[in-house]
């Protein structure tokens, strides 16, 4: 019999979608993918470069489990020259992307029936980490008409003696909210641990990102560099947490990771220290796209109350259209051939909504919105 928590998994539906484009791609049609978060930017040269002088220099075996000190090192500097917070490089473990990091995360921190409160939307995967930690997921909404901000007052009322962690996203995936520094300064003012996914922090296009290290100590940050650093394969993350709990994620790491890979870990150093420029350049393309994704969205009548300010997601409203957006995913991708996420992926409050990435190329998104259009006049939706 299959173990009961490998059963509570939950399907990733923009996998499914993908993998039933690729079968349409295979039949011979052209599909336009706005389903994934994957930056189509080649990763900045002197990081390739980094990369293959590590493996020349021989530099392929374990090492230390918290990661090399000189990648550590560079992470706290980075968080020292951005945000004005001191971390000690003792405070970082290097993980293989933010997912590893979040298992261990949970695993050190959720005792079985302990309670994260999540945002309502979320990001897909947040729950399957909690419940595979035996913990549990409680959900505030966050609404379209709020700018999807989550609010303090509603955590509050979701807070119980069980209550071990507030799970923050920002910018956030579905969604491409920012917090503000008001809400921010909030909701660290809570009685509870916070976890903050800060991954697709260097993609805010208004305004100032801020991490939560700036409002208090009582936190975890994931990051790493797929996002920004258009890394997504290289599987490089790290976790910074407090100093008591370096101890056991060291150990937890070790047991089942034992390391990150030693070259990757090298090209992380030339990211954080030579590809600011490259980093600036893509964000000033996605903005781009970002202008263009949402202008094209509302001309279909596709509802984006407020335009997001950071990732390279939108979030939009098909109500109007449906009240299944599995099967309208589904619908638009076997009638136009543009892939998109059905909302329901990411909580029940997203229901009869579409995720739309453009983290594609303008000229692709231009055509998707083309295709979208004729397929809504034939379908009578214009």
């Amino acid at each position: 019999m299959i173990a009961r928590r490998a059963q509570e998994i939950e399907p990733f539906l923009a996998v499914e979608v993908f993998e039933r484009a690729q079968t349409l791609e295979r039949e011979g049609h052209e599909v336009i993918h706005l389903e994934f978060g994957e930056p189509d930017f080649e990763t900045p040269l002197p990081i390739r470069e980094a990369a293959t002088r590590a493996i020349a220099e021989g530099r392929t075996r374990y090492t230390a489990s918290l990661g090399i000190l000189p990648l550590r090192e560079a992470i706290a500097e980075h968080y020292q020259k951005k945000y004005g917070v001191v971390v000690s490089p003792e405070q970082i473990l290097v993980t293989a992307g933010t997912s590893p990091a979040m298992l261990l995360l949970f695993l050190a921190l959720l005792n079985p029936g302990d309670e994260v409160i999540l945002s309502d939307p979320h990001y897909a995967c947040y729950p399957n980490f909690v419940r595979h930690a035996e913990g549990v997921p409680v959900y505030v909404p966050i609404e379209e008409a709020d700018g999807f901000q989550l609010r303090p007052e509603a955590v509050g009322e979701r807070l119980t003696p069980r209550t071990r962690a507030l799970l923050l996203n920002s910018p956030a995936n579905p969604t491409g909210m920012v917090l503000t520094p008001d809400r921010l300064t909030r909701l660290a003012e809570l009685p509870t641990w916070i976890v903050s996914d800060e991954i697709y922090h260097g993609l805010t296009y208004e305004g100032e990102e801020h991490t939560i290290l700036e409002y208090t100590d009582r936190a975890f940050v994931l990051n790493g560099f797929s996002k920004a650093y258009a890394m997504t394969g290289w599987r490089l993350g790290y976790l910074i947490a407090p100093r008591e709990f370096i101890a056991i994620l060291r150990k937890l790491h070790m047991n089942f990771f034992i390391s990150s890979n030693d070259f990757v870990q090298w090209a992380g150093v030339a990211a954080l220290r030579e590809a600011g420029p490259d980093v600036a350049r893509m964000r000033a393309i996605f903005d781009e796209r970002r202008h263009a994704t949402v202008a094209g969205l509302r001309a279909l009548g596709l509802g984006v109350a407020r335009e997001p300010t950071g990732a390279f997601y939108v979030l939009a409203n098909a109500r109007r259209f449906t009240a299944k957006s599995y099967d309208f995913a589904f619908e638009l991708l076997e009638g136009a051939h543009v892939a998109v996420t059905p909302g329901i992926d990411f909580g029940s409050n997203a229901e009869g909504y579409l995720r739309f990435s453009y983290a594609n190329a303008l000229g692709k998104i231009e055509v998707a919105l083309g295709r979208l259009r004729s397929f809504f006049k034939e379908t009578g939706r214009l």
